[in-house]
């Protein structure tokens, strides 16, 4: 007669790989796949980078928001730094990374720019009949660049 304990006892070889598996498993649940998505995201960033160069009011350029040489108030420049930091730098690291928390905080994220985006050309629009100059094509591609981004960075999160 056997012992049921022997009949049970899963030998080392198929113990190992199952914990390997487990191990894949785990890793394969935390992993994003853009797909076609991800050629979307890398044009919408170029795009992004593109509107930094081009005059977001008068002749005030986007990089010259995002280093602080224009007094525009506070709304133009917390757009830019989120938009770098979410639009470009957040997404860029979770088109890397393919990390499922790195792309949704980069769809939060560039949420939250679209908001501050809409917010600063709202707020050079006001200031026009004080004698300002309302908001350049570079601040309203760097508004689409973003919204894009956080469209579908939430397609991508939410495909999983």
């Amino acid at each position: 007669m056997t012992d049921d304990g022997d009949e049970r006892k899963v030998p080392d070889e198929l113990a190992a790989l199952d914990a390997e598996l487990r191990r894949a498993e785990r890793r394969a649940e935390h992993r994003i796949d853009p797909g076609p998505s991800a050629l979307v995201v890398s044009v919408a960033m170029l795009v992004l980078i593109g509107s930094l160069m081009l005059p977001w009011t008068g002749s005030v350029q986007g990089w010259e928001v995002l280093a602080g040489l224009a007094p525009l108030g506070l709304l133009p420049p917390l757009f830019a730094g989120t938009s770098l930091a979410f639009g470009l730098v957040c997404s860029a690291l979770a088109l890397a990374l393919r990390w499922f928390g790195l792309a949704w905080l980069a769809a939060v994220g560039c949420g939250i720019s679209v908001v501050t985006g809409v917010w600063a050309i709202w707020s050079r629009q006001v200031a026009v009949p004080a004698g300002a100059t309302g908001a350049g094509i570079g601040l309203v591609l760097a508004v689409l660049a973003v919204l894009v981004l956080a469209g579908t960075w939430v397609r991508i999160a939410t495909r999983r």
